[in-house]
C-alpha cells in the first residue's frame, strides 16, 4: 500500500502510532473488515467510513485496499454481496460471523495497552450504528422505543455532570 497524498490512504499500525503512520497488515485489514460488518451490511465506501471512524481518523482505507479484500472474503465464503440501489452491499455469512472478532478489532484500534482512543467515543459510535440499524430495519414501534432509550441516555449523561 503506497501513500499517495494526505487524503488517499492513512495506514496505521498500533506499534507505530505515537510518531507517525505505519502500515496496515493484510491480516489486520481482513479482521477489520469482518469486524466492521458486525455492525450490519454495508457497501465498500460505507465500510471505509466505518473503519476511519473506528480508528478516530488515524487510518482511512482506500478503495484499492478494501475492494480486493472484500472480493477475497466473498470468494472464501465469509461475506456475501447483493445489489441494493445500484451498489454492492456486503454482509457476513454465518462462517464470517464466526471469524469476526470485535475484541481483535478493539486491540488493533487501541493497541495492546488500550490507550488508543476514547471508550466513550467508541461506545457512542457503536450506539450510533445500532440506532441506524433500528432506523433502517426496525418497526415504527421499535424506532419509537429506540428514540426513548437514546433520550434517556442523553438525559442521564447531563445528570452525571450536574451531580
Amino acid at each position: 500500500m503506497r501513500n499517495r497524498g494526505p487524503h488517499h490512504e492513512h495506514d496505521f499500525d498500533h506499534h507505530e502510532r505515537r510518531g507517525g503512520r505505519g502500515r496496515m497488515r493484510r491480516g489486520d485489514l481482513r479482521l477489520l473488515l469482518l469486524a466492521g460488518l458486525l455492525d450490519g451490511p454495508a457497501h465498500g465506501y460505507e465500510l471505509m467510513k466505518r473503519l476511519e471512524e473506528t480508528t478516530g481518523g488515524r487510518w482511512r482505507p482506500s478503495p484499492g485496499s478494501i475492494y480486493p479484500m472484500l472480493q477475497l472474503l466473498e470468494d472464501e465464503g465469509l461475506v456475501r454481496a447483493r445489489e441494493d440501489e445500484g451498489r454492492r452491499v456486503y454482509e457476513l455469512t454465518e462462517l464470517g460471523t464466526e471469524q469476526a472478532d470485535r475484541t481483535k478489532l478493539d486491540e488493533l484500534v487501541q493497541g495492546p495497552d488500550g490507550r488508543g482512543g476514547s471508550d466513550l467515543r467508541n461506545e457512542v459510535r457503536l450506539m450510533h450504528l445500532a440506532a441506524k440499524q433500528v432506523g433502517v430495519a426496525g418497526t415504527p414501534e421499535q424506532v419509537e422505543q429506540a428514540s426513548s432509550i437514546v433520550r434517556e441516555a442523553r438525559q442521564a449523561l447531563y445528570r452525571l455532570l450536574t451531580d
